[in-house]
Order: C-alpha cells, then sequence, then structure tokens
C-alpha cells in the first residue's frame, strides 16, 4: 500500500510542481518519507532519517521536509514537537492535499499538518496513473475495520471503505493501455471490498465479481490481490479461483498464530480449525495454489505451548512462504495494554525456530518446481551482473539450454541479460534472455531452487 502511494505521490507532484524524482536526495529540493507504523523499530527508522535530514536543512534552509503515512497519522503534532525543522505532516488519506500544503509552506513558512480521514476524495484528486514497468498495483479500498487487538492499521487509515467499482476499472485500463499486464489488487482487507456502481447504492460488487471485470480489460494477463483476511474469503472467491484463469495462483492469508486461545486475544474472529478448512478449500479451487502468511511471535501471554501450536500449524499447512516479526506493541492499541512476561530471549529463540521451519517449508515449495516450466511475466533486469552470470555458464549448461529450449547459445552475446518475473505463485525467477522480452510472458524451464528464488532456462 505504501509503494502504491509513493508512486501517486510522485505523479501528483509532478504535474502540479514539475518535481522529479532524484537519486541524490542530498541534492533535493523536497524531502518527503511515506512511513509505516505497522511496527516500532519502523517508526523508529523514521526519525534516525530525520535527523540526517536536519543537517542538510540548517545548511540549505528553503529545503522542504515533510512525513506521510501512518507514523504521521499516529503521532501528528509530536513530529513536530520531535523533529520541528519539519515542514509538513499528512496522512495516508491526505496525500492529495500536497501541493497546497507545499505552496502553503513556501508561501508562509510555517509548518503544515493534516491527518484527516477524507476516505474516498484522496481518489478523485489524484492525476492519470502512469505505469513504471509490465506490473501495477492498484489500490481497490483502504482502511480496516477489523480492530485486531495489536494492529495499528484503523487508527492511521480509518474505518474501511470501498472504491467504486468503474473508478477501479479506469484507473486499471489506463495503465493497461501503457503496457502494464500484472495488476495487484490492494486492501488492508481486500476480500470484503464491496465497491457500488454509479446510481445504484444499493448494489455492490464483491471481490471475485471486480476480478472477472479485471479479467476482461484488454492487456490485463494476470491478477492479484493482497492482503485477505481469513473470516472474509467468500464462496464466490472460491469459485474464481475454479472459473477465472488470470486470476493467479497464489493467496497471502495471514493466520498470525496457531493457537486459539492467542487468536481470541488478537479479536482475529477465526480458530485455527477454521482456517485449515479454507486452506483446504482453496487447494480444491486451485491445485497447487500457494499460499503465504504473517506470523507474530510472542504476543502478551503466548505460551511455550501456544508457540509450539504455531509451529504445528505452519508444518501443517506447508506454506509456501511467511513472514514471521517478534509482537511489537503499538501505541493506542488494546494489545498495549496486556501483561506481558515473555523475556525478550525467549521471543528472539522462538522467532528462530519458526524461522528455520519457515524456511525449510519454503526450500521443500521451491524444490518441487524444479524441472517444471513455468509461465513468467519479465518484470525486470536482475540485479546481478548479468554478463559475469553468462560468462561463468559452463558447457553442460549450455547443453542443457540447447536440449529443453532449442536456442542457440551462441546467441547469448552483449544482448543478452539476467532478468527476472515471476510464477502465477509469486515466485522470483531469474533467467537469462534478451532485453526485448522485458514486459511479455514467456515460459522458463525451472533449474535450481534457492531459498528465496528459483533460476530456469528460457523456453522458445
Amino acid at each position: 500500500m505504501n509503494e502504491y502511494d509513493s508512486t501517486r505521490i510522485a505523479n501528483l507532484l509532478l504535474a502540479s510542481h514539475n518535481l522529479e524524482l532524484t537519486t541524490t536526495p542530498e541534492e533535493a529540493d523536497v524531502l518527503l518519507l511515506n512511513t509505516c507504523s505497522i511496527r516500532e523499530k519502523a517508526q523508529e527508522k523514521v526519525f534516525s532519517q530525520l535527523g540526517l535530514w536536519r543537517i542538510w536543512k540548517q545548511k540549505r534552509p528553503n529545503l522542504i521536509i515533510g512525513v506521510g503515512g501512518c507514523v504521521a497519522s499516529q503521532e501528528g503534532q509530536d513530529i513536530l514537537d520531535r523533529a520541528p525543522f519539519v515542514d509538513l505532516v499528512f496522512g495516508p488519506q491526505t496525500l492529495h492535499r500536497l501541493p497546497q500544503m507545499l505552496v502553503d509552506v513556501q508561501q508562509h513558512r510555517n509548518a503544515v499538518i493534516d491527518t484527516s480521514f477524507p476516505q474516498i476524495e484522496k481518489f478523485d484528486c489524484l492525476p492519470i496513473p502512469k505505469a513504471e514497468g509490465p506490473t501495477a498495483y492498484v489500490s481497490i479500498m483502504e482502511g480496516c475495520s477489523n480492530y485486531c487487538t495489536y494492529c495499528i492499521v484503523p487508527y492511521t487509515r480509518g474505518e474501511e471503505f470501498s472504491r467504486p467499482v468503474v473508478d477501479v476499472l479506469s484507473e486499471i485500463t489506463t495503465l493497461a493501455t501503457q503496457g502494464v499486464r500484472e495488476i495487484t489488487l490492494l486492501g488492508q482487507n481486500v476480500n470484503s471490498y464491496a465497491g457500488i456502481f454509479p446510481d445504484t447504492e444499493d448494489t455492490t460488487v464483491d471481490l471475485a465479481a471486480l476480478i472477472r471485470y479485471v479479467a476482461a480489460i484488454d492487456g490485463i494477463e494476470r491478477i492479484r490481490f493482497t492482503t485477505s483476511h481469513p473470516k472474509d474469503i467468500s464462496e464466490s472467491l472460491y469459485l474464481a479461483f475454479v472459473e477465472e484463469p488470470k486470476l493467479a495462483g497464489h493467496v497471502h492469508l495471514p493466520v498470525q498464530s496457531g493457537s486459539d486461545r492467542i487468536l481470541a486475544k488478537m479479536h482475529r474472529g477465526h480458530t485455527v480449525s477454521e482456517y485449515l478448512a479454507l486452506i483446504e478449500r482453496l487447494r480444491q479451487s486451485r491445485p497447487n495454489i500457494s499460499i503465504s502468511t504473517d506470523l507474530i511471535v510472542g504476543f502478551p501471554g503466548e505460551t511455550a505451548a501456544d508457540f509450539e501450536d504455531t509451529m504445528e500449524l505452519v508444518d501443517t499447512v506447508g506454506f509456501d512462504y511467511a513472514y514471521s516479526f517478534i509482537y511489537s506493541p503499538r501505541p493506542g492499541t488494546p494489545a498495549i495494554e496486556y501483561p506481558d512476561s515473555i523475556p525478550i530471549a525467549e521471543k528472539q529463540d522462538r522467532l528462530l525456530r519458526l524461522q528455520a521451519l519457515i524456511k525449510a517449508k519454503t526450500q521443500t515449495a521451491n524444490q518441487r518446481l524444479v524441472g517444471s516450466k513455468q509461465r513468467i511475466l519479465v518484470e525486470r533486469q536482475a540485479r546481478k551482473t548479468s554478463q559475469q552470470l553468462i560468462d561463468k555458464m559452463d558447457k553442460s549448461i549450455q547443453e542443457l539450454a540447447s536440449s529443453i529450449t532449442g536456442l542457440e547459445t551462441e546467441s547469448m552475446d552483449k544482448h543478452w541479460q539476467q532478468l527476472a518475473g515471476r510464477t502465477e505463485q509469486n515466485r522470483v525467477v531469474n533467467f537469462i534472455g534478451p532485453l526485448d522480452i522485458i514486459g511479455r510472458f514467456v515460459t522458463v524451464h525451472i533449474t535450481e531452487a534457492l531459498p528465496n528464488s528459483l533460476r530456469g532456462i528460457l523456453c522458445n
């Protein structure tokens, strides 16, 4: 969501002030931090970064510094009290007001704060989106009304609301005309989407129906969505996995804990058995579907037995990958008041054990793909120096490439680079190929499974 917002901020300020992104921040005229407050560490990084920027502003007093996003929404005036050199403080729902806020700062040289929740107004005021490659995020809803006891999102992004269907489809159509081939539909709780049609307030469209509309847009070949809440997966969504081939076979379905007792304290609204039933239905709807999740370790009151329940759940489900963190108390949430007697060393030990199990499950899932052929959307050049990797391809690998793909290995010249893309199941694949296939779907034979990615050979 923050990545989406950051892109829209850049588009907005280019249109309003002709401001362009720079790779040399020390030379910038405007410095903006788009922040996250899900975890305390991220929040503290904000003030660490501001400390560096303070030195730059002392040398260039006209430099404008702003803090946006969820930390801005949470802290508000406290940011100015702690860092009085900051000029702008804006929330996730008021980023569209940045042009006027900039004008106010430039004219009056006084700090401006706006962390209100105007909801849908934001999307009505943003400029036409600009594609930055063959994939794009599109926000279909914002906010959250679940109020999990550990989560700050409802307090920083407001109550849940859905964008109108026509607005979402218009944005995606615009991106498709610019070469976007894969869309990720975004929301804090995306599978509770309930968008309306114009002049039909009593008729709503759920996520599954929206996916079908998106699939009908010319140029869109793959659709993803994130993040899901287990309690809101619908029968229509299961059917979409059965019937809509453009819907990618991957679901990110946060569970947070494998203990019913802890899930109840978290106010998650589901039990472990209910979660496992959802996984079974998803796998029935789309065989070989990839399941990822989020897990919190050391939630207040978590016992050794509760943690072992989480380990058992991870082992049972066999998640393709998972994001796991030590519980981070967030100001203003109910859980911050819960007694927490778990030593930090114990929390760290539990996290290490959990991550070791997750890593093993990920490696197993990746290894299953070795020898298969996967449909890849080529997104970009890989990060490593590609020609060096080409030079390192020994004779046996070249012979394998020729036998599998029919490609003439002599054609692997300077125009070939190491490229990267994702499978339908959201796994990164690195392979060597010509630059002109970026933005296209290709078939890649998977030859190697690494801890966090796959390697393969381009097929004809």
